[in-house]
């Protein structure tokens, strides 16, 4: 259970650095619920880490009911994720890099937070979450199954806000799909 807290703390704190610190200075946007969060705040202005603990509750309805430990691990690291977010806000003006370096660095830092949470059966949203059931019930690996909705909701929020600069964020997504990918495929061998 420590092991399992000191995950979500490393990967929250990941997440939380790579949004604030390469993601949101471009308004670019992440995919899953972090990606619908940023969408709401550049809306609307709502609290980035707050709507997304909010649109979490459904999932983890469905997860309470299919899989307690994802339910109880996932809520866990959703709502300190989000706790992240908000709390490393002043990041935003600290990395000053063209913004193809930013995508790629925060891409890497939020993919590394991403995918070691996963590879622990832990999610760092509902998205996520959604994922690690879809892929516990179809076999499918976690990190695919990811970046699929994430491409899917990159491409609504291109339509939605009309912006080209969010084409930045299928690279991010791709390369937090990636690095999720290979870190859930690589065996562990501490069991």
């Amino acid at each position: 259970m420590l092991k399992k807290f000191a995950v979500i703390g490393f990967g929250s704190t990941m997440i939380g650095v790579g949004v604030n610190g390469f993601i949101l200075p471009f308004h670019l946007i992440n995919g899953g619920m972090f990606g619908i969060s940023i969408v709401f705040n550049y809306l609307w202005h709502f609290s980035i880490g707050l709507t997304f603990v909010f649109l979490n509750i459904p999932v983890y309805l469905l997860a309470y009911k299919s899989d307690y430990d994802y339910f109880f691990y996932g809520l866990i690291g959703a709502v300190f994720s989000g706790f992240m977010i908000e709390i490393l806000v002043p990041l935003r003006d600290v990395f000053h890099l063209p913004i193809i370096s930013s995508v790629i660095i925060g891409g890497v830092i939020v993919g590394l937070g991403v995918g070691i949470m996963l590879r622990n059966h832990i999610s760092p949203g509902g998205m996520d979450l959604l994922a690690l059931l879809l892929a516990k019930w179809t076999k499918i690996n976690v990190g695919i199954i990811a970046y699929a909705i994430d491409t899917v909701i990159i491409m609504s929020s291109l339509f939605l806000l009309r912006e080209p600069r969010l084409l930045y964020s299928l690279l991010i997504v791709s390369i937090v799909g990636l690095l999720a990918t290979v870190l859930t495929s690589v065996r562990n061998y501490e069991n």
